[in-house]
Parts: structure tokens; sequence; C-alpha cells
């Protein structure tokens, strides 16, 4: 971190000299992440006080969003029946809740719901955001310990315990579980556990379906190195495990299983997506032409993320490959929901991201989390919230600073220098079965 202009900086005022723990050599990470765990009470204390004028009114009325507490988790509470918890969901039936979230996701909100106990609605609606507070607490946590445990300079994990990202969008709804199973996919391919890479990927995968490209991330590199036997197991697990949740959730309640990917297959553009501005604009395109442009942004992200893992002077590491797909996905899909921002935080840390880039993303996402309330409100009162023009102009900076991201780690990544003949040059953490493997696959462009 001392090369880190803005972390030497901020050193200054949190930090001071190295203690004699600090200035010994060796891997301490895990004093690093626990020093990390008590900094994250900062950004996830914020979060939580945030909310506090929602908590008071139970996420009632239009104050939610003037306000700027609104939160997905106690309105699907109130609004999809989570409160009846688990059993009333597997039993399936028409009656039977229908989260609209991912199979896995679906399956925790419910679970989390089985514990609220009974009382006024109001009340219920608090203890499900307090139980879930509590829930993505810990699994902030366990991301800092996870990210702290796979990479050689521990204190990068201060991009998730400091993020301003997580104070604005970690308790609005479920992703957190999403998001900490594929970095422990991560972790695990970086330890060469390739089958509990597997699993834990096709976890991932079931709860939030960005984890796919984090596969094929690490699919890319495997076969630029060579070691396409080592990532087929773990492929053919995270498969295997997607199709076993999906398929025991599909028995159970067929309709929730599929719900998620129904709904984004026949949605249209959502907040967030640059498919919106035509709407906004009076020029909406029909849901068959906005699908089609989602795919084609998938398509473009694998393509991408094929040109910078096969065709750098050196190989790029696991997580910028990842980030550049990721986020090429956030900025054309369908919609780019603020909580999603959560998905490239663990990515920016494992990418080793300057924190000025970091600090800019952070910023273009504020101003946008602000705003997509403001333009929400306006709904009902027109003259007192956000004009459909200004939030489009906030949205697009707000992609553009993702972009900035993704450039920013393309350009490092490209501009890395080949490796010595003969010398173990290994620059990613999490290369696991990859670590100093000659290339089998280069591609040059004339």
């Amino acid at each position: 971190m001392a090369s880190d202009p803005v972390a030497r900086a901020a050193s200054e005022v949190i930090g001071g000299p190295r203690g004699r723990y600090a200035a010994q050599p060796g891997p301490r990470w895990q004093l690093t992440a626990a020093v990390l765990s008590a900094l994250a009470a900062l950004p996830l204390g914020f979060g939580i006080l945030f909310r506090a004028p929602c908590l008071r009114t139970h996420w009632t009325g239009t104050e939610q969003f003037w306000n700027a507490c609104y939160a997905d988790l106690p309105n699907a509470f109130r609004d999809s029946g989570l409160g009846r918890g688990i059993a009333a969901y597997l039993q399936g039936g028409a009656d039977a809740p229908v989260t609209g979230q991912p199979p896995l996701t679906g399956f925790f909100l419910m679970l989390v719901g089985s514990l609220v106990p009974d009382g006024r609605p109001g009340t219920r609606i608090a203890w499900y955001f307090a139980l879930w507070a509590v829930i993505t607490a810990v699994l902030v946590l366990a991301i800092i310990w996870l990210v702290a445990g796979s990479v050689r300079r521990p204190w990068l994990a201060a991009h998730i315990a400091l993020s301003p990202v997580v104070a604005l969008v970690a308790y609005i709804s479920a992703d957190a579980v999403g998001v900490a199973l594929a970095t422990a996919g991560m972790w695990a391919w970086g330890k060469r556990r390739t089958t509990t890479a597997g699993v834990l990927l096709g976890l991932a995968m079931a709860a939030r379906s960005y984890p796919v490209l984090i596969l094929l991330a690490i699919g890319l590199l495997a076969l630029r190195s060579g070691r396409l036997r080592a990532y087929g197991r773990t492929a053919g697990y995270a498969v295997l495990v997607f199709l076993a949740v999906l398929a025991a959730t599909w028995l159970l309640n067929p309709e929730s299983a599929a719900a998620s990917y129904v709904d984004w297959a026949t949605a249209g553009p959502g907040y967030g997506s640059p498919w919106l501005l035509p709407q906004l604009a009076g020029h909406p395109l029909p849901t068959g032409a906005v699908t089609a442009l989602a795919v084609v942004g998938w398509v473009l992200a694998v393509l991408l993320g094929a040109v910078l893992a096969l065709s750098s002077v050196r190989r790029p590491t696991v997580a910028e490959v990842s980030l550049v797909m990721v986020g090429v996905v956030l900025v054309t899909g369908k919609s780019f929901t603020v909580q999603s921002a959560l998905w490239l935080v663990p990515l920016v840390a494992l990418a080793a991201v300057p924190w000025r880039d970091h600090l800019i993303w952070a910023t273009g996402e504020a101003v946008n989390f602000i705003a997509v309330w403001l333009v929400i409100a306006a709904t009902t009162v027109p003259d007192r919230g956000l004009p459909g023009s200004w939030y489009a102009a906030f949205s697009m900076l707000r992609a553009l600073a993702v972009l900035w991201l993704v450039v920013s780690v393309w350009l490092r990544a490209r501009d890395r220098l080949a490796p010595v003949a003969g010398r173990d040059d290994e620059s990613d953490d999490l290369a696991g079965p990859m670590a100093g493997a000659d290339d089998a696959v280069l591609v040059r462009f004339a």
C-alpha cells in the first residue's frame, strides 16, 4: 500500500510508523484482516445510520426515497410473502411465495423470513431488516478475510473494509450472499482447491448471475496457460452444483426457481441501464431489442475478456479479466441497480486498483445513488423530485465511472512487461494451478 499515494497520505492520519509485528517479514495476513475487520465498522455502521429514518417508518410511503434510505429487503418482506417462511416456499403450489430472485438467494430470503418473530407488521419488517443487517455484516467481514488471505498484500482488503460503496449499498439487498460465495470460489481456485472452487462458484451462480463471468475468466486464463484439465474439474463442478440447486428448487417451487430468469427475459430497461435513456426521452425501445442489446453486452464482455487474457504480453490476473468482463456487463445490461455495485468491490481489491480510481468510481456511485431515489420519488411528486434528464446525466456519469475502472485495469494489465526467462515472476495471487505455467495459447494481433 505504500506505493499508492492516496493510501500513503491517508496513513498519516489514521496510521503511523510500522510496529514490530508489521515490520517483521512474512505474511501476517490474519493480523491485517483483524484490523480491517475492526475498521469495517465505519462503513457498515454508517450504512445502518443512513437507514434510521426508514427504520422509524418501517419503509412505508415515499419518505424512504426522499431520505435515500430505501432497501429491497424490508419491502420484499412486506410485499412478497417472505414472512410465511421457508416451509411455504418449499411446499410449492399456487400460493407459494415467489421471490423473483435466483434460486439460492430466494431460499435464503425465505429462510431468514422464518426467523422473524410474530408481532405487528411494522415490527416484523424491522426484525427482518435487522437480521439481514447482521448477516450482511458477517458476509462483508468474510469477504475481507478471504481477500486478505488470497493476496500477498493483505492490506488490499482495505478496498472492502473502507469502501464508500459498501456503506451505500450493502444493506439494500441480499447480493452479499452471491458476492461472498464468488469471492470464496476465487480464493479456493487461488489455493489450488479446484473441486471446492467449482462448488463455491456453482453456489454463487445460483445466487447471482455475474459469477458466470468469473468462471469464464478463469477458463480463458487456463486456456492460455495450458491448465484446461484443472479448469475442467472446476467448471464441471460449478455447472453440476448450479443445476442441482436449480433442479431442487424447481421440483419444490418451479415458479420461484425460474422467476428471476423469466423476469429478466421479459423485462424492459430498468434504472441504471443506458437502454432506459430513449424511454426517458419519450421513445422507449421494444423489449426484444433491449434483450438483444443486453445479450450483445455479454458477448462483448467475453470477447474483451478473451482479448485481454490471450493477447496481453504477460498473462493478466484472474481479478483483472473478471473486473473487465463484469464492468462491461453491468453498463450494458437491462438494468444496473445501485446494489449491483457491490459485485465490483472484491474485484477492485483483488485487482489492486489504485485508491484514486476506486474513489472516482465511488463518487459516480454516490451521485447516482441519490439521483435514482429522487427520480423514483418524482413519480409521485414531480415538482419536488429529479427530472428524468438530470437522472440520465447522473446515470451515465456512473457508467463512465465504471468504465474508468475497466479502462484503468485494462491498461495496467496490457502494459505489464513479459516475465524474464528462467525466473518466477508470477504476478497473479489467484493463479492457483496456473502459477508459473508457460503460455500454451497466445494470440498476437498484427
